[in-house]
């Protein structure tokens, strides 16, 4: 099992990631670099494939230890080739697959993975996955009144799989400085008089006071 964060737990039926799983992330590169960064700090090893566009930079703000991470930015021709023997040698290798990933090769890779004991992460669709991790748009928050610093960001994620993970999970997750962690619920909201102040105003009640009788006309 590879941890992860506190704050994504809840969304893996097991707690973590599975050895031998195929994890689909849609929607968010920060969720998919957070799982990377727990597991790398924690000494695995990890490999980024297909995707020229992330920047070590923005992984290592996020926590990701870059010195622990392979990456091939375009594998062209070679992405199975390449998938199949960094999942040999990493624990958990992220692959952006394209739109024209053939369903037999992704059953060899998660075959592939399953044996080896790595975690298979993909960006897009992926047949026959354990476990698929939706995330929807986000909300910023920081901003007054015209004014002010983005500081943070709410974003809901669903998880759904095959096994144990076949009951959905939806959590909303606040990003912010760098780190994931769990939305708290809202506080609750009174409305009226609270209790305490009401028992100060009444006053402090007599047990052996008679009860208020009320007459009828």
């Amino acid at each position: 099992m590879l941890p992860v964060g506190d704050g994504l737990t809840a969304l893996f039926p097991h707690g973590g990631l599975r050895r031998g799983s195929t994890v689909v992330v849609r929607g968010s590169i920060t969720v998919l670099l957070a799982l990377l960064a727990e597991a790398t700090t924690q000494g695995s090893w990890a490999a980024v494939v297909g995707m020229p566009e992330l920047g070590m930079l923005a992984a290592a703000e996020l926590g990701v230890v870059v010195e622990r991470v392979a990456v091939v930015p375009r594998p062209g021709a070679e992405f199975g080739a390449v998938v199949a023997a960094l999942l040999d040698g990493m624990d958990i290798v992220a692959v952006e697959p394209g739109a024209g990933l053939a369903p037999q090769l992704a059953r060899r890779l998660s075959a592939r993975a399953r044996n080896r004991g790595s975690v298979l992460l993909s960006c897009s669709s992926w047949p026959a996955a354990d476990l698929e991790l939706t995330c929807g748009a986000a909300t910023w928050s920081g901003l007054g009144l015209g004014h002010g610093h983005l500081t943070s960001r709410s974003l809901p994620v669903q998880a759904k799989g095959r096994g144990a993970a076949a009951r959905p999970i939806r959590r909303d997750l606040t990003i912010a400085d760098g780190t994931i962690g769990e939305q708290a619920p809202p506080q609750p909201t009174f409305i009226g008089t609270p209790f305490a102040d009401l028992v100060e105003s009444v006053g402090p009640v007599d047990p052996a006071a008679p009860a208020p009788v009320e007459v009828a006309g």
